[in-house]
């Protein structure tokens, strides 16, 4: 076994640090939270009831189910709409312009999600960019409402989550030998084959490891469903939030924090055992 320098053990303090400063006590603190319950008399019990509440009002587990839903759905349309831009930047462009390409895909991350976010109101709303060319080209007669609806919401999220989904694959696909492709098309196969039997299979730690990272910022997302979804598009966050700022309730809002946490994990790990990964595979 490798011993350990005292440099390693001196480089892991601010890890340490930071894992129990910003992680772990706070966490500790909300599951504390989570269990305290105000009863009607003003007294403070250790109860199930900040739980409890999630499964009796329908409204917050059908949001929730709501959020897990177009959150699979976003990671789903992620992979669909990078997956070939990866394969293309990796297997297809050359190196000299690859790198100058993945540089404009870290565009969105220089900017930020608030100002992003902004930027597609000004294109989706009534009198926006998207509209007005429609109608001067006689497509539509009238405004199509795209604002504040479901569809501008998950293009928003799709939008600020695809970066995190194609780095994971071009690592991946940058691995791949191109060799085994051109081996099996000198030896007949077709290109669906060539896709399906050793693109896809190579690159799925990558695809599954971008897809976890994906899913668990859409469904914990706030910014893009809050303003680009408007009212008609609750997200479970919304309700957190409203439960610790709006209500000043932060038991039930602590408890609901968890509930999404514990749900989405369980989400990923049936994902995990459905495309037959292990979590050290695809982190690595």
């Amino acid at each position: 076994m490798k011993k350990r320098s005292g440099t390693f053990y001196l480089l892991m303090v601010p890890v340490l640090l930071w894992l129990m400063l910003l992680i772990v006590i706070p966490h500790l603190d909300m599951v504390y939270r989570s269990f305290r319950f105000e009863t009607d008399d003003w007294e403070m019990v250790f109860s199930l009831n900040n739980y409890l509440t999630f499964f009796r009002d329908q409204i917050y587990w059908l949001t929730f189910v709501k959020t897990a839903l177009y959150s699979i759905g976003v990671t789903f349309l992620a992979f669909v709409v990078t997956f070939p831009v990866a394969f293309y930047l990796t297997k297809v462009v050359g190196k000299q312009y690859s790198s100058f390409m993945t540089l404009l895909l870290l565009i969105p991350i220089w900017i930020g999600e608030l100002v992003t976010v902004y930027g597609w109101m000004i294109l989706l709303r009534d009198n926006g960019v998207i509209n007005t060319f429609l109608i001067n080209i006689g497509i539509i007669n009238e405004p199509i409402e795209m604002l504040f609806t479901n569809f501008s919401m998950t293009i928003g999220l799709l939008y600020m989550s695809m970066l995190f989904m194609i780095v994971p694959m071009m690592s991946a696909l940058d691995s791949l030998d191109d060799s085994l492709i051109e081996a099996a098309s000198d030896l007949g196969a077709s290109k669906w084959t060539i896709f399906s039997k050793i693109i896809i299979p190579y690159t799925t730690p990558g695809i599954v490891s971008g897809g976890i990272i994906v899913f668990m910022l859409v469904i914990g997302d706030y910014v893009a469903p809050n303003i680009l979804g408007g009212k008609s598009s609750l997200w479970f966050t919304e309700q957190i939030y409203n439960k610790f700022l709006m209500s000043f309730n932060w038991n039930e809002g602590a408890a609901f924090g968890f509930l999404l946490l514990g749900l989405s994990s369980a989400i990923v790990w049936v994902a995990l055992k459905l495309s037959g990964q292990k979590l050290e595979k695809v982190g690595s």
